[in-house]
C-alpha cells in the first residue's frame, strides 16, 4: 500500500508576518539581481525597462515556485523546515528564472558563471536573513 508523507501542515491564513517575510524575500531577489545588473554596467534609473527585463524572469520564477511549494503557507516559516523549503524553492526558482532568461522572451543570456553566482548569492542572502529572523524571534 502506498502512503503519502507530509512534512508540514499548511495554514492558508494570511497575516502580517507572512506578508512581511514575502516582501523581504522578494526584495532580496530583486535587490541582488539589480545589484548584479549595476555591477555589469546597467543603470536602473536611465534604463528602467532593461532593468525590469533583467529582474522579471527571477521574480516570475520565485513567485511561481514559492506558490507551488507553499513557502508562505506552512505553519513554520522560519524554523528548520521553513529554511529548508526556502532553499529548495530558491534553487528551483533560480532554474526557472535562468530558463526564462535564456529563452527568446527575455533579453540576456545565461553564460557559465552566471547560474552559479545568481543561485549561490541569493540562496545565501535568503537563508541568512531567514536564520537571522528566526534567531531574533527565539530571543
Amino acid at each position: 500500500m502506498d502512503t503519502a508523507v507530509q512534512t508540514g501542515s499548511r495554514d492558508g491564513s494570511i497575516d502580517r508576518e507572512r506578508v512581511g517575510i514575502g516582501v523581504v524575500d522578494l526584495g532580496i531577489v530583486v535587490g541582488l539581481v539589480l545589484f548584479g545588473n549595476v555591477e555589469h554596467g546597467g543603470n536602473p534609473i536611465a534604463e528602467p525597462l532593461a532593468s525590469l527585463e533583467t529582474v522579471a524572469p527571477f521574480v516570475i520564477g520565485w513567485v511561481a515556485v514559492a506558490a507551488l511549494a507553499g513557502v508562505y503557507t506552512r505553519d513554520t516559516l522560519t524554523g528548520t523546515d521553513g529554511v529548508r523549503l526556502t532553499a529548495i524553492a530558491w534553487i528551483a526558482a533560480a532554474n526557472v528564472g535562468l530558463m526564462l532568461r535564456g529563452s527568446p522572451l527575455f533579453e540576456g543570456g545565461t553564460t557559465w558563471p552566471f547560474p552559479v553566482v545568481i543561485t549561490g548569492i541569493v540562496l545565501v542572502a535568503l537563508l541568512g536573513w531567514r536564520l537571522g529572523y528566526a534567531f531574533f524571534l527565539s530571543r
